[in-house]
Order: structure tokens, then C-alpha cells, then sequence
């Protein structure tokens, strides 16, 4: 699939099938993720892949509730060193969170382009994933994805006109 057909096709899925995703195309993705670009190439990322239903639950617990994280086949969670991580990225905070959220949108653009869909989870309570995965406290846990085939149609939300939100030169009031 081309590259922007995949960007203006990606949307949030929230109802999956429970078809299992083959293990080969799992790998794809995840080398997707892995040749993302990251602040000085530190590469501070890592990614536990989830499929055992009993762990699934317990995340879908640890998102709030959210059940769609559960039915997926599979789920991602997206996270890192902070240590690995550019420092001065702003000249005051680290390049994580940024780091990690490229090589994530590679993984969620290529399972688009593969026909798979994803969700982008920032609503879970980091400590009990940490506990769920035994994750590490100097690792931070920065996002989390299903992923699975869709079920059901596509829904487009609309986005902001491209006029609304770039400028030219310098900041300009609107």
C-alpha cells in the first residue's frame, strides 16, 4: 500500500476479530518499528508483545476498562530507557516519549498498510502494567496498541483544515 494512502486510511479500531495475526507479519511490523529514526539513534525503545488471554485481560483492566484492548489478538506495549533517551532534546526534557511515539506510528502505519488495525492507548495506569509485565522501574511505559483485524466499517472523524494549524515564518494569532 503507498504511504499516504496508509496515513489517510489509518483510524482507531476499537472491535477486532479474533483471527490470530500470523507471526510473520508480526515480525514485519515490529522491524517497521525498529528502524525508526530516534534522538542521537539512541534507540531507547521496547516493545512486549501480548497474546496470552489471561495477560490481555488483566491490561484491559489496567486501561480503564477499555474491552477492545482484551478481544485483540494482540497487544503492543510501547516503552523505554529513559537513560538511552537524548537529553537535551528542548534544551531541558529527553527525547522518549518522542522516540517512542515514531517508532510507534511506524508500527501502526505499516499494520495499516497490512491491513491490520490499531489504537493508540494512552489511558492505563503505568503502575499496573508495570506490574502485569514485570517491567522494570527505570523503564517507563509511554504507550500502549491492540492490534488485530478489524471488524466492521471504517469510521472517519474529521480533522482541523490545514490552514488551521500551520503557519508561515512566525507565530500568528488566530
Amino acid at each position: 500500500m503507498d504511504l499516504y494512502k496508509a496515513i489517510e486510511g489509518r483510524v482507531s479500531t476499537r472491535k477486532y476479530r479474533p483471527d490470530q495475526v500470523p507471526e510473520e507479519l508480526l515480525e514485519k511490523l515490529l522491524e517497521a518499528a525498529r528502524l525508526a529514526p530516534s534522538g542521537k539513534n539512541g534507540q531507547p525503545w521496547r516493545f512486549i508483545v501480548v497474546t496470552e488471554n489471561e495477560t490481555r485481560k488483566k491490561l484491559m483492566a489496567a486501561c480503564k476498562g477499555q474491552k477492545f484492548i482484551y478481544e485483540a489478538p494482540v497487544v503492543i506495549v510501547a516503552c523505554g530507557y529513559e537513560e538511552y533517551a537524548y537529553k537535551k532534546m528542548g534544551g531541558y526534557w529527553n527525547s522518549l516519549p518522542v522516540d517512542i511515539g515514531i517508532s510507534l506510528e511506524h508500527l501502526i502505519l505499516a499494520a495499516e498498510a497490512e491491513g491490520l488495525g490499531t489504537c493508540w492507548i494512552g489511558a492505563f495506569l503505568e503502575e499496573e502494567v508495570r506490574e502485569i509485565l514485570s517491567v522494570p522501574d527505570e523503564v517507563k511505559i509511554v504507550a500502549i496498541t491492540p492490534l488485530g483485524y478489524p471488524e466492521g466499517k471504517k469510521v472517519h472523524t474529521s480533522r482541523k483544515k490545514l490552514e488551521e494549524i500551520v503557519m508561515h515564518e512566525k507565530w500568528q494569532k488566530r
